[in-house]
């Protein structure tokens, strides 16, 4: 055959490849998801039985899926891009008809639902002056009418974020007025490199879930193609938050306990949720009987943060505290149930009561997370663990920004391997931001009542709840968790339990052979009594202890 090759008597029409290897374990989509099936029929349906997996080496799945997050990512800066339009500046102090300004008019913002917190904080937080946060401060009066003295109110992570980019847009427009490159409104440029910025986290965020789900790599699709993404990548600074925990999973998946803490410190001092994850890591190795990484881990996250937080501390102690005072003091959100409740019953709520109901609730959210951790049958998975303590939180806070959603996706797509049932709750949140925007709108140009908003709400909690009990529910069923067992139905215990993964509480179904990840790690035979399943054929799930 001209240009090809003879091997073993068969032709081919082009040259074997040298490394003739295939991934026999990685899980396909087009076979195993009824969504990626039917969606794969577009380009010529499910792969093929006899096609050799993982061999490509330009197409592989980082690549693609970094592909499809761009395309994402490009969509959600398009759906902000409505709030950078500029107009001529009309007032005589800024040269009518010379000068350009941003423009809001007709409350653009809101009915374009472009509207952006990193747009309106530029301002807000003296960016635009120059200022660096937590030494400057204005003053502005509460929501009681008292005068009150103001700093920047978030952490210090993404408030050095913040100035670093509000100064490289001033070095851009001093490039434009001194050597005439492309330039715009100083707020725009902002946006922009902000923009950029946060882009690069979010391929962080896809590439991180997607090399923690190891077989089930093409699972972060859904991260990162979520409409969630679409709305809020550019909302606020979240995406950096949601980078750093990602890392923190895939480093402790890794079997780094101390890297993992390192971005679980870094994600602290960028928003305060990550802490969550320690406590998760806590009950899961007090299970497993590996507390000197969880000690590891902890250590080296509180360094992390001491280290970046001591300067500010030192040098403007008023100007950090500010985050801990501001969400002291704030109120109910109008995302949450709270509010809802307030507003059913027609009362205000008492701030420092309602700080010790919602520190109550997540305490005993706390406690149940525990319990469940360390008394289910089988151990519980990282993921679902951090799904679980992560969605707890956000439904019994008093604040539920609608960009604060992105915190569950990669942990929703590492915890629950059900793709329809995924999308749907995603595609709900996302709506949310309508009739949200619709509340700032002035009463003639409101195009949907209050009560939707409420309904949108209520329907959001709803499926996050659907969510919880879908993971509490495979914890307790083992056997029906899609994410233990491989492409050729081969049992595993925790893909992203890295130094947990194979330790006492590991799952294996009865007469099951101890795959490879669990070979020589654990002693097998041992069944626990009392899991409820027992004398169930094929259910009942084998506990190790470690050799």
């Amino acid at each position: 055959m001209p240009g090809g090759v003879v091997s073993d008597g068969v032709a081919s029409p082009v040259a074997l490849s040298d490394d003739l290897r295939v991934d026999d374990a990685r899980v396909i989509p087009s076979r195993t998801d009824v969504v990626a099936r039917d969606a794969s029929r577009v380009i010529g349906g499910p792969l093929g039985t006899h096609a050799a997996v993982g061999r490509s080496r330009r197409w592989t799945p980082i690549r693609v899926l970094f592909l499809l997050s761009l395309c994402a990512l490009a969509l959600s800066w398009y759906g902000k891009a409505g709030c950078l339009q500029q107009a001529p500046a009309t007032s005589e102090a800024n040269d009518a008809g010379h000068s350009m300004r941003l423009d809001w008019d007709n409350q653009r913002q809101f009915t374009n639902l472009c509207y952006s917190d990193v747009i309106a904080l530029y301002g807000a937080e003296q960016l635009d002056k120059g200022a660096f946060p937590y030494k400057t401060y204005w003053f502005q009066q509460d929501q009681n009418g008292n005068t009150i003295k103001r700093y920047m109110e978030y952490p210090v992570l993404t408030g050095l974020y913040m100035y670093a980019a509000a100064q490289a847009a001033h070095g851009w427009q001093w490039l434009h007025d001194e050597f005439g490159i492309p330039g715009a409104l100083s707020v725009v440029l902002f946006f922009n490199l902000v923009a950029l910025g946060l882009a690069l986290f979010w391929l962080v965020v896809v590439w991180a879930t997607a090399l923690t789900a190891r077989t089930r790599i093409w699972a972060a699709w859904l991260a990162a193609l979520s409409p969630l993404v679409i709305v809020h990548a550019f909302t606020n600074f979240d995406a950096i938050a949601v980078a750093m925990v990602a890392v923190a999973i895939l480093a402790w998946a890794r079997n780094k306990p101390w890297l993992a803490g390192l971005f679980i410190g870094l994600g602290v001092a960028s928003k305060w949720y990550p802490i969550l994850l320690l406590f998760v890591l806590l009950v899961l190795c007090l299970r497993a009987r590996r507390v000197t990484d969880f000690l590891t881990a902890a250590a080296v996250a509180v360094l992390t943060w001491v280290v970046v937080n001591l300067p500010i501390l030192v040098l403007y102690p008023r100007g950090w505290y500010e985050f801990f005072r501001y969400n002291s003091e704030r109120g109910a959100d109008s995302d949450t149930l709270f509010r809802i409740l307030a507003k059913a019953f027609g009362f205000t709520w008492n701030i420092t009561l309602l700080n010790a109901i919602t520190l109550g609730l997540l305490v005993l959210i706390a406690c149940g997370i525990g319990y469940l951790a360390l008394r289910a049958p089988t151990r519980p998975r990282l993921a679902q663990l951090a799904f679980l303590m992560v969605a707890g939180f956000l439904l019994v806070n008093k604040v539920w920004s609608p960009q604060y959603s992105l915190w569950l996706v990669p942990l929703a797509v590492l915890a629950i391997p059900h793709t329809r049932l995924l999308m749907t709750w995603m595609v709900i949140d996302a709506l949310v931001w309508i009739p949200r925007m619709s509340l700032f709108l002035d009463p003639s140009r409101r195009w949907l009542p209050e009560g939707w908003f409420t309904l949108a709400v209520v329907v959001r909690a709803l499926m996050v709840i659907v969510l919880c009990i879908v993971v509490i529910w495979q914890i307790y069923h083992p056997e029906d968790d899609l994410v233990r067992r491989d492409r050729r139905g081969r049992p595993l215990d925790d893909p992203a339990g890295g130094p947990l993964d194979g330790a006492i509480g590991a799952y294996l179904p009865r007469d099951a052979a101890l795959p490879d990840g669990l070979a020589g790690n654990v002693t097998a035979g041992k069944v626990v009594a009392g899991t409820g399943t027992a004398g169930k054929s094929g259910g009942t799930e084998r506990r190790f202890s470690t050799s």
